[in-house]
């Protein structure tokens, strides 16, 4: 089901192609029908856990020999026409508008900083040599990392580092509610405790973006005990965590659920700017297992929420104001947003929205915003049109 909106030709360098189809051939076969074959970038792809990992990267990889294919599974995915699941998506990058470098990171648990900071000035270089003389554009950063690695922050930390103020964005993948094995896809594989760093250089206008629903109030709590490596936090103001955050937040009549978190979040200052640090399950011992990094004696803030669909409208209002016309907005958001949605009966408003506005994306287990790996957000890069 392409949509013509977002074919060469028109003001947009990306093409869009969506697929439900119940097996991995059918599903190639019809997103290979939408997209243009020749002249690619690269081609970037968002995957249910519905399908075969393996099979589907293999396949598409086969059909799109000549061009460069990158993606992740997802919790989710953001089509053409709006919130969707048990589906993939394709964006392709033409090369008239984008030129594309790509650097994966492997062995995510042995990952050093200066890993890092050695692949993000490598890939800048490579952006640099791969973008022709004239009319250079600007670069952004997408980076797509294992969404149960656990080593979000490091990676975001030393790939900002290293690039110069490129603005990044990303999401990390996703297994749907099942939280048991996230996939990244890179030269005709999927891997697992991988990450990947995407460079975009192009002459269209584009803004990176961060939008959120969350205020802080004046209630706090301080990480009293915590297993750092895990992300589990067994204590809240010295008393067990699950009770302490269900007494702050006010939901004491209520059993924790992954609705009740994506409601509930907890915030985190840092630089002066409030963070969402989501919760993912508590555990059977009233531990709390989050979605970030926590770490003893942070300072966690209670939030209480603006409107979801408000908050959205806004955040694409401004990006209008600031580039004119916007063809797409490739987006990463994360889970507990679609939640919380569905939860209020807001999801068919916010798929209505993401579909009035060209959203293409995925549902996320985290998200990426500069040097940060956030929660509970709606992140991504906005590309206007071509001018005359």
């Amino acid at each position: 089901m392409g949509q013509t909106d977002f074919r060469f030709g028109g003001a947009s360098g990306v093409a869009v192609a969506k697929s439900k189809a119940a097996s991995v051939d059918e599903a190639v076969a019809e997103l290979a029908a939408q997209l243009p074959s020749d002249e690619l970038a690269l081609i970037l792809v968002f995957l249910s856990p519905s399908y075969d990992p393996h099979h589907f990267i293999a396949e598409i990889t086969r059909q799109f020999d000549d061009t460069q294919v990158c993606g992740c599974t997802t919790a989710g995915e953001l089509a053409p026409d709006g919130w969707d699941e048990n589906s993939v998506v394709a964006l392709a990058f033409s090369r008239a508008d984008f030129s594309a470098a790509v650097r994966p990171i492997f062995n995510l648990d042995s990952f050093r900083v200066e890993d890092g900071r050695r692949i993000g000035g490598e890939l800048r270089h490579e952006l640099l040599r791969a973008t022709p003389q004239v009319d250079r554009g600007s670069p952004f950063g997408l980076v797509l990392i294992d969404g149960l690695c656990r080593r979000e922050e490091a990676v975001m930390s030393a790939l900002y580092a290293s690039l110069d103020d490129i603005p990044v964005v990303g999401g990390s993948a996703g297994d749907g509610m099942r939280f048991e094995k996230t996939w990244v896809f890179f030269g005709g594989k999927a891997h697992t405790n991988a990450a990947l760093l995407i460079l975009l250089n192009t002459s269209l206008p584009f803004r990176v973006f961060k939008c959120d629903n969350f205020e802080p109030r004046a209630q706090k709590m301080v990480v009293t005990e915590a297993d750092i490596e895990n992300r589990m936090v067994r204590e809240l103001n010295a008393e067990p965590a699950a009770l302490e955050y269900s007494r702050v937040v006010g939901i004491m009549d209520a059993k924790l659920d992954p609705f009740s978190f994506a409601s509930h979040p907890v915030l985190v200052r840092v630089g002066g700017s409030y963070y969402a640090r989501s919760i993912q399950r508590v555990e059977p011992d009233g531990s709390l297992h989050f979605f970030c990094a926590i770490d003893e004696g942070m300072v966690l803030t209670a939030a209480t929420s603006r409107s979801l669909v408000g908050a959205t409208r806004e955040t694409f209002a401004d990006i209008r104001d600031q580039i004119g016309d916007v063809s797409l907005y490739i987006g990463f958001e994360c889970l507990l947003r679609r939640l919380d949605a569905e939860q209020h009966q807001l999801a068919r408003d916010m798929s209505e929205l993401y579909r009035q506005n060209r959203v293409v994306g995925f549902h996320t287990y985290g998200e990426q915003f500069g040097s940060m790996h956030v929660n509970q957000t709606f992140t991504g890069v906005a590309i206007g049109k071509r001018t005359a």
